[in-house]
């Protein structure tokens, strides 16, 4: 069976206030170093997994855009071998990309590519820590369109303290003025390792607002998971599938069989030894509750037969409740957002 390819790039330029994603702003002197740790990595997974193949890469971060072209065509050299009618290559990249380095990371295969935009609000760019402004997203956009690439995302944040009805309206008018076929909007979380751990001042409790910012992307585009609208990320839909995939990179994490593997986050370390993994074997009832709580968060659903015989019962009474649906012996929810709570009540 095909899998999926993530890459993992952890340097950035700037650390944004709220990222707990494993990312370095001091350590770009590593940059040639990691590639042959990668290279490593990489070929070492391929062969202990006899991957013939890969349906779709995802090359996140980190801001895999921080990386030098040199970088990529080296990189692409490596799995060349594996992408042959590859479905989908995703790249992120931060709205301040030059135009050539979106030319040539096009012409070297990606085909989709996802910004980390984050708001058309100066204010609020700055109260992120972003290091763009509207301006520079607006037209790194039009460039990639430019570039040819014909799926374009960008990621915008809501649920800060700066967010009313008029900041977030005007977001979503310069978005959809833009070149794009999807959105990916995340509520802001306040996590543990990043600079507004513990303050949650930085965040608004509007849940409101909340609902009304979904209720008006989804006007425009097709919700198909709790955080993403528009023609859905073959490679993320992957993921809710519960396919497998290799994890590539400082702190990436892969999935094969019915166990996890996690890479060393430190990037020092990593590069000392790329092949050192830490293993979470997965039992049957940790697979079926990942299956329900991915597929309710999703146009994915989940397989009713993997459920036993009271759990049935109270699938039973959220479809007379209309909370749930059932089409086929498959599974899906009406409402994505209160995914979590119907999991846990199917497996409590």
């Amino acid at each position: 069976m095909e899998k999926l390819l993530y890459i993992h790039i952890p340097f950035c330029d700037s650390k944004c206030n709220y990222c707990a994603f494993n990312s370095y702003t001091n350590l770009n002197h590593l940059k040639k170093d990691y590639f042959y740790a990668i290279e490593k990595q990489f070929l070492n997974d391929i062969k202990k997994y006899n991957i013939k193949k890969f349906e779709t890469i995802f090359i996140g971060g980190g801001t895999p855009s921080t990386m030098p072209i040199s970088f990529y065509e080296k990189l692409f050299k490596l799995i060349e071998p594996y992408i042959k009618n590859i479905k989908e290559i995703t790249i992120e990249s931060n709205p301040n990309a030059s135009y050539e380095w979106l030319k040539e990371i096009k012409n070297l295969g990606v085909n989709r590519i996802s910004f980390g935009v984050q708001s058309f609000n100066d204010k609020k760019l700055k109260f992120l820590n972003r290091n763009h402004s509207s301006s520079q997203a607006i037209k790194t956009i039009e460039n990639a369109k430019k570039a040819n690439f014909k799926n374009i995302n960008l990621d915008l944040i809501y649920a800060t303290a700066l967010d009313n009805k008029n900041l977030l309206e005007n977001d979503l008018k310069i978005a959809f003025s833009l070149p794009i076929n999807h959105i990916s909007a995340y509520s802001l979380m306040i996590e543990e390792n990043t600079k507004w751990e513990k303050d949650y001042s930085k965040r608004k409790e509007d849940e409101e607002l909340e609902i009304w910012f979904i209720e008006e992307i989804k006007k425009r585009f097709n919700q198909y998971e709790i955080s993403n609208f528009g023609k859905p990320c073959i490679h993320n839909l992957g993921y809710w599938k519960h396919k497998e995939y290799l994890g590539i990179g400082a702190g990436a994490v892969g999935f094969i069989k019915n166990f996890r593997y996690y890479t060393q986050n430190n990037v020092y370390e990593y590069i000392k030894n790329p092949i050192k993994y830490e293993y979470e074997y997965l039992n049957n009832n940790d697979l079926k509750k990942e299956k329900v709580f991915l597929g309710l968060r999703s146009i994915i659903g989940f397989d009713e037969n993997i459920l036993n015989n009271e759990e049935k019962k109270r699938v039973d009474i959220l479809i007379k409740d209309k909370k749930l649906i059932r089409k086929k012996e498959k599974i899906y929810s009406y409402d994505f957002l209160i995914a979590d709570a119907l999991s846990a009540y199917i497996l409590e």
